[in-house]
């Protein structure tokens, strides 16, 4: 099936997918978090960066830093008509909502010894395998429980643009960073990396509920550079401590563009 052009790739099961985890590779501590780089083909990974949303119809979300967004919640009834009026972005979109997505994640993160306790239960619907409590708590209620996911898309400017530290709210199960940019479009040297924080002090350490941090309270283990063509992919884990950190592109316009893609229960 090919969508404006894009070639789909094969997952690890030889499914249909935008997507290729071939190149994928994890560090496991302090919670598991990896790079796959190449994410696409060339050819599909320029039709999506052509295809990116303009700047006007992002709501700008101060509470998690300095950041623009377009997705089901901030800005639905613009990302609703995006999805519908553009080919690309609407087989994008049937193909994250579909069980073949969320089935070639779970079966990559596996391969690498990343075991989630998910498991195909019916052709439908992917149930939890471990009882454990109520997602309000931080915990996921194993009761007709689907995984299902949804993606936006994110920028941050190169002047300023940041992300406070955080874990990521309970709901969430894996999360993938896409970036979103030609090559050379970006300067390095103004930083943009995902890092992997752990906290200075323990008290810090225990974050299921994702209570932001100041950037002072966290040590940088690890930063996965901004660079076309990857994403960064990470599990949800009450010390899953990420951020970006506040960009030196002073002037400049150029935008952090990437799409965020999270795995959670749908019921």
């Amino acid at each position: 099936m090919a969508v404006h052009g894009a070639q789909l790739s094969s997952d690890v099961n030889g499914k249909g997918s935008f997507f290729s985890y071939e190149h994928l590779r994890f560090r496991y501590e302090p919670y598991p978090i990896g790079l796959a780089k190449p994410l696409m083909d060339e050819g599909t990974y320029q039709e999506f960066v052509d295809a990116y949303p303009a700047k006007e119809l992002f709501t700008y979300l101060a509470k998690v830093g300095h950041k623009y967004t377009l997705s089901e919640k901030f800005n639905p009834r613009q990302y609703e008509q995006l999805i519908r009026s553009v080919p690309l972005w609407r087989e994008f979109h049937r193909w994250i909502k579909s069980d073949e997505f969320v089935t070639g994640v779970l079966d990559a993160l596996q391969v690498h010894h990343i075991d989630l306790g998910y498991r195909l239960s019916d052709p439908t619907s992917l149930r939890l395998t471990r009882l454990v409590k109520d997602i309000a708590q931080g915990r996921i209620s194993p009761r007709s429980s689907r995984l299902g996911a949804r993606f936006e898309f994110s920028m941050l400017p190169a002047d300023g643009g940041h992300i406070l530290p955080h874990t990521d709210s309970p709901s969430k199960i894996v999360t993938l960073i896409i970036s979103m940019v030609r090559e050379g479009e970006w300067n390095p040297d103004f930083g943009g990396g995902t890092d992997v924080n752990i906290p200075k002090e323990k008290r810090y350490s225990y974050n299921q509920l994702n209570e932001q941090a100041d950037f002072e309270d966290m040590e940088v283990l690890d930063t996965y550079e901004f660079t076309p063509n990857q994403a960064v992919m990470f599990v949800k884990t009450f010390n899953s401590w990420h951020s970006v950190r506040p960009m030196t592109g002073q002037g400049s316009e150029t935008m952090r563009k990437t799409l965020t893609i999270n795995i959670e229960p749908r019921f």
